[in-house]
């Protein structure tokens, strides 16, 4: 079985674990978890399309899934990070701020240059102008956002480290147990993620995906477990729960196979709202719901082509496509039919029914959150007050001679 773990550093994962087992809490809260806020305090129509500069369409997805990511872009629409910040160079936080106010502004296509000039600081392996895996962008934007979190902070205990906005809105845990069958002792173990991909071959639905991540593992003969009370290897089942649930719970449908290159174009179902209470470690109680926020597609037959786009959920309630610089309104039915490569789900049961927005920035009709997740916008799919229109061409070459001006 294989699952995503946290990827920053062996330190920062190790911080997790001892958070886990609720041994070491941190010495210091570097964002007040009081202060995310998962209901969008802007209400407005989608923003800006992004111009692609050649084989930048994994990017630009990423970067509007991330943007409609409504606890992350309630606080870069604050602008607290910039005016804290006293990092000198590259520093991704204050990037995607700049980039989020100007996307969700604008209502012609942009061009994200700030984040094309960082490319190679994102990811050193990166190389422009060559088709890059959404998942693994995703998961570098995500690792140097936290990273700028850190910048100003000297000399943090480990545990500490775990407390930044990023990570307590993208950040969970996973736990191992492992059970000896033959003196029954308990091992557990834990370790943090940011997403969860899921291996699809024989799931045709999400929730199938999740009760075969969730299965216990028989560990035998070679693969057999050492176990620490009986001082010898013995056969032990093994399972992986999730033990502690983000706020924005990333789930990657392993589509591409690392050997053949080939993809999995198979049918997977997907809901527009999701229980994760079945696959905790504690599964009784009440429904620890989700919503769906975002979905990013691969069009194509491999991994080494083809074309990215997403769906993303707007301040307003409504459904775009996103595809490069087209902005387009789609239905929910229309978002649930796709060939999802990631889908991003929001946690809505930390907001009580009837629950508003504190802002006065939201209107005072604006439905509660859950109202939201209760009533979901089936309106008809067609080019939307923003829509734009025809592509512009941008080349590689024509950037880069911009950037250099």
């Amino acid at each position: 079985m294989v699952y995503c773990l946290l990827t920053i550093s062996p330190q920062l994962s190790s911080s997790f674990k001892v958070i886990a087992e609720g041994m070491t809490p941190p010495q210091r809260i570097l964002f007040p978890p009081e202060k995310i806020c998962m209901v969008w305090q802007q209400r407005q129509s989608a923003g800006a399309g992004l111009r692609n500069v050649g084989n930048t369409c994994f990017l630009n997805a990423v970067l509007q899934c991330l943007t409609y990511t409504p606890p992350l872009a309630n606080y870069l629409l604050s602008r607290q990070h910039s005016q804290a910040c006293r990092q000198q160079g590259f520093c991704m936080m204050c990037i995607m701020e700049a980039h989020v106010n100007k996307v969700l502004r604008s209502v012609s296509a942009i061009l994200p240059l700030a984040v094309l000039r960082a490319f190679r600081f994102i990811g050193e392996h990166f190389q422009l102008g060559r088709e890059e895996d959404a998942h693994d962008f995703l998961c570098c934007t995500v690792n140097a956002m936290q990273r700028a979190c850190l910048s100003a902070s000297n000399d943090l205990d480990i545990s500490s480290q775990s407390t930044t906005i990023v990570h307590q809105i993208f950040g969970g845990f996973l736990r191992s147990r492992v059970i000896c069958f033959s003196c029954k002792a308990i091992s557990d173990s834990y370790e943090a993620f940011l997403d969860v991909p899921l291996d699809i071959k024989a799931a045709s639905s999400l929730t199938a995906a999740l009760e075969d991540f969730v299965t216990p593992e028989h560990l035998d003969g070679e693969n057999c477990f050492q176990c620490s009370k009986c001082e010898k290897n013995v056969a032990a089942t093994k399972r992986f729960t999730v033990h502690c649930a983000p706020k924005v719970l990333t789930v990657c449908l392993k589509r591409f196979d690392c050997f053949t290159a080939g993809k999995i174009s198979k049918v997977v179902e997907y809901p527009e709202y999701l229980d994760l209470r079945p696959y905790m470690s504690q599964a009784d109680g009440e429904p620890l719901l989700y919503s769906l926020y975002a979905v990013l597609v691969h069009s194509g037959v491999s991994c080494h082509g083809g074309h990215y786009f997403c769906y993303t959920k707007a301040s307003n309630g409504l459904w775009y496509r996103m595809d490069d610089e087209s902005v387009q309104l789609r239905s929910i039915d229309t978002v649930l039919r796709q060939q999802a490569y990631l889908l991003f789900y929001a946690r809505c049961s930390d907001l009580r029914i009837g629950e508003r927005p504190s802002s006065s920035l939201a209107p005072s009709h604006a439905p509660s959150f859950l109202s939201q997740c209760v009533a979901s916008s089936k309106q008809a799919g067609s080019v939307g007050p923003q829509g734009l229109t025809g592509r512009t061409k941008v080349t590689l070459g024509s950037w880069v001679r911009a950037s250099e001006e």
